[in-house]
């Protein structure tokens, strides 16, 4: 399991979308560990619930496959790689400066302004396929831009939007597994108090230290527990909780969304970036970001595959869901403007290269990483000029 993730962890760019594709051709297709009906059932779980889609997809695999120590040789596997890459450029970031260093710096913002135009534009037609859903994403952004963020915005929109779309959306359709279920009911339940319990107790302990490490740690923790739609809409949550308290700047900030578009693996290896900037010593706080950012995701998912057929029952809930997920499309609609759009795009030279990288990755299916590269030699031509 270790020996098959590890080579999907290095090899796997595109995002949370195409590495469920490559999950598909891995696990379905070459080895037959699933069947076709069976794969699409735990990415429609994954897909209904919090957290990273691809990991928890990954995750459940393993567990299927080889049990608990496959289900962690599983999320070890695809998420090392992209997490130790990160963290060593958090590292050479403290001690390189000048004027190709900035340059490099805006490049990689006008990498966040396209990916994440790309994001908001394929999650719309995915998830707003009528009026409610469309009205709903369109009231999460309004809400969001008007009020300005905060750490409690974008939950608390996301709290209303899965009232409304109960009351007014179509349900999610669910998958049908037919697979013996490897979670027990007491597992289950073992999973969501853990969960619960996490959640209370560093929201306890970081009252009494703002900055120290119970802090940092609910900061990641409560963005993989809250965060709907993939990696993309871990943007928003993250730079609300890390930056207006003076954990990071914007520059850091977004530096470390364009470097994470550059990586295989799962977008929310980010924390690693993002964690060793954040706290000292650097590896410490890189190891708790990592770690309660996609803890409450596998948590959510282990409870999730045993509560599965109960789940798919619960109409309400699905629709539920449906409304979460078209309020997710308004809150990156709103991370696309501000801070994204705005710290990054200056004049009608950035204006051009966001446009054409946006249509390289969506029209033409260029790779991320070329993208990466064309916007960070544009930086750095611009700022030696």
């Amino acid at each position: 399991m270790l020996r098959v993730t590890l080579q999907l962890g290095l090899t796997s760019f595109g995002g949370p979308l195409a590495h469920i594709g490559y999950f598909e051709r891995a696990y379905v297709r070459q080895r037959h560990w699933l069947s076709a009906e069976q794969y699409a059932a735990l990415v429609g779980l994954c897909q209904m619930l919090p957290g990273p889609t691809s990991s928890q997809v990954g995750f459940l695999v393993g567990l299927q496959r080889a049990g608990w120590p496959g289900a962690i040789a599983a999320w070890l596997g695809f998420t090392l790689p992209s997490a130790v890459l990160l963290y060593a450029c958090a590292r050479l970031s403290a001690h390189v400066e000048g004027p190709l260093t900035s340059g490099a710096v805006h490049g990689l913002k006008l990498v966040a302004v396209a990916v994440v135009a790309q994001a908001v534009w394929n999650m719309a037609q995915r998830l707003c396929t009528d009026l409610p859903t469309w009205l709903l994403a369109i009231a999460a952004a309004v809400a969001l831009l008007v009020s300005g963020g905060g750490v409690g915005a974008q939950p608390a929109v996301l709290a209303v939007a899965s009232l409304a779309g109960a009351a007014f959306c179509r349900p999610v359709k669910p998958g049908a597994t037919s697979q013996a279920q490897p979670v027990g009911r007491r597992s289950a339940w073992a999973a969501l108090t853990v969960f619960a319990l996490v959640f209370v107790a560093l929201g306890v302990m970081s009252r009494t230290s703002p900055h120290g490490y119970p802090a940092l740690a609910l900061v990641f923790y409560r963005s993989g527990a809250l965060v709907f739609g993939g990696g993309h809409v871990v943007l928003p949550l993250l730079r609300d909780a890390l930056v207006p308290p003076g954990w990071l700047t914007d520059d850091s900030f977004l530096t470390g969304y364009g470097l994470a578009q550059a990586m295989p693996g799962p977008l929310f290896t980010v924390a690693a970036y993002l964690g060793a900037l954040a706290a000292r010593p650097a590896a410490l706080g890189a190891l708790i970001a990592l770690a309660c950012i996609f803890l409450p995701g596998l948590l959510l998912a282990v409870a999730g595959r045993s509560l599965w057929d109960w789940l798919a029952r619960q109409q309400r809930l699905r629709s539920a869901i449906t409304g979460i997920n078209a309020a997710v499309v308004g809150v990156l609609a709103a991370a696309l403007y501000n801070p994204v759009w705005t710290s990054a795009v200056h004049d009608g030279a950035d204006v051009a290269v966001a446009a054409a990288s946006l249509a390289a990755l969506q029209a033409w299916r260029a790779p991320p990483l070329l993208v990466v590269f064309l916007c960070v030699g544009y930086g750095v031509a611009r700022s030696l000029l």
